[in-house]
C-alpha cells in the first residue's frame, strides 16, 4: 500500500469512528480519584477529598474554548474606517493554555496584527479569539496557525501576523527541566509574508518597550 492509499485509509477509519460521548461531571470526578490513587495517595483522605470537584471546576474554566466560536466573535465588523489603511495590532495578549502532549500549562504573550481592507473588528474581539484557542488542547504551533486562519477567514484582510512567546511547563517541571526557556512561533499571511519591511515593522512593534 502506497502513502496516499494509507492516508486515505486512515481518514476513512477516522470518519467511521462514533462521536465521543462527553462524560458526566461525576464520571470526570471519578477519573480524578483514579489518578489520585494511581499517584499513590488515598482519594478518601481529608486533604484531597474535595480535590476531584476542584479539578473538574478548573478544567471547565481552562478548556472553555471548546464551547466558543471564534467566527462568531469576529462576525460584527465595521466598514466605516475613514480611509484607515495601516496596521491594526494588539500587543501583550495574555496566553494561558495547555499542551496536548502532557496537558501541562504553557504561559506567555501573543502579538496579533492585521492589515484591514474595507472593514475592522472591535479590538477586544481579537484578544477574545486568542483566548478561545488558548483554552483548548493543542500545540503552540497549531494555536498560532488557528488564530491567523480565523482572522483571515472572517475579516479577509490584506494580511495577518501572529507571534506567540510562551514558556512550557512540560519542559520546565519535567523531562529536561530547563527553566527560563521560551518558545516563539510566528505565522505571516498576505502582505506580512510578501513585504519584508512590513513584517519588520510588526516585529519592531513586538520588541518595543
Amino acid at each position: 500500500m502506497d502513502a496516499i492509499s494509507r492516508d486515505r485509509s486512515a481518514i476513512g477509519a477516522a470518519q467511521d469512528l462514533e462521536p465521543i460521548r462527553r462524560p458526566t461531571r461525576e464520571e470526570a470526578m471519578e477519573a480524578v480519584r483514579t489518578l489520585i490513587a494511581w499517584s499513590g495517595d488515598d482519594p478518601r483522605r481529608e486533604g484531597v477529598l474535595d480535590t476531584p470537584k476542584r479539578v473538574v471546576d478548573a478544567y471547565a474554566e481552562w478548556f472553555e474554548g471548546y464551547n466558543a466560536d471564534p467566527a462568531k466573535e469576529l462576525s460584527r465588523t465595521f466598514e466605516d474606517v475613514q480611509g484607515y489603511d495601516d496596521i491594526v495590532m494588539l500587543r501583550d495578549i495574555e496566553v494561558e493554555s495547555h499542551c496536548e502532549h502532557h496537558m501541562a500549562p504553557f504561559l506567555g504573550k501573543a502579538y496579533v496584527a492585521y492589515m484591514p481592507t474595507n472593514r475592522v473588528v472591535g479590538i477586544s474581539k481579537i484578544a477574545r479569539v486568542v483566548e478561545i484557542f488558548a483554552r483548548r488542547l493543542q500545540t503552540q504551533e497549531t494555536m498560532t496557525q488557528q488564530i491567523a486562519d480565523a482572522i483571515t477567514d472572517s475579516l479577509r484582510p490584506a494580511g495577518v501576523a501572529v507571534l506567540i512567546d510562551a514558556a512550557h511547563q512540560c519542559m520546565t517541571t519535567r523531562g529536561v527541566h530547563h527553566r527560563h526557556v521560551s518558545t516563539i512561533t510566528t505565522q505571516f499571511t498576505g502582505v506580512f509574508k510578501t513585504d519584508a519591511s512590513l513584517r519588520q515593522r510588526f516585529l519592531d512593534f513586538v520588541n518595543r518597550r
